[in-house]
């Protein structure tokens, strides 16, 4: 059986079994690029989970795993609703792991995802419930769990980190400068500027 730290599940919050198929993903593309966790600003992660999905927990396993943050700027969405995500390493290239479509269905009958239907949260289904999926997510191997593809040809090029910063001529709050943007003639803040955040980041779906 895979050893899941129990401090993973403190950090996530509660236990499921998407948790440890993240932490079992970052694991995994650590060993096929040969690193360790990213303690500065070394791997970065693009998962193609999105919003709404309770699958979503597996991000928190990948960062449990890799220590490649949300908070470090290592991790960000695709917003391809699926259950996978690509690793890269500046030095060591990128891999794809995906959860494979016959463990995905070998799960969905139990009847843990019978009280997440019906819109019991996690923490609230019976232990014993829990417990019998984790230990199916950590009995299996990773070839009855994964689908792995080295990406030889991924290319990717990271902001380059800043401290510059200004202030918004609206509220007077320090922006950070690659978000500022004019209005009226004066440097503002996303908020002030009338856009939204989400209209100017995310991915759009044509």
């Amino acid at each position: 059986m895979f050893q899941l730290p129990d401090w993973t599940f403190e950090f996530h919050g509660h236990r499921c079994p998407f948790m440890p198929i993240g932490y079992r993903m970052g694991e995994l593309a650590k060993e096929k690029l040969d690193v360790g966790k990213s303690l500065n600003h070394d791997m970065h992660v693009f998962s193609e989970m999105g919003i709404g999905h309770p699958q979503g927990c597996m991000q928190d396993g990948i960062m449990a795993s890799t220590a490649a943050t949300f908070g470090k700027g290592l991790i960000e969405k695709l917003y391809y609703g699926k259950v996978a995500a690509t690793f890269w390493h500046p030095q060591k290239g990128a891999v794809r792991i995906y959860l494979k479509n016959e463990f995905a269905d070998s799960l969905s009958p139990h009847e843990f995802f019978k009280y997440r239907k019906k819109g019991v949260e996690p923490s609230e289904i019976p232990e014993e419930v829990r417990a019998d999926i984790i230990d199916k997510v950590l009995n299996a191997t990773n070839e009855e769990l994964f689908k792995v593809t080295m990406l030889p040809d991924f290319e990717y090029k990271p902001v380059k980190g800043s401290f510059a910063k200004g202030k918004c001529e609206v509220c007077g709050e320090y922006v950070f400068e690659r978000y500022l943007r004019i209005k009226d003639g004066k440097k503002v803040c996303i908020p002030c500027s009338g856009f939204h955040a989400d209209e100017m980041f995310l991915p759009k779906v044509k």
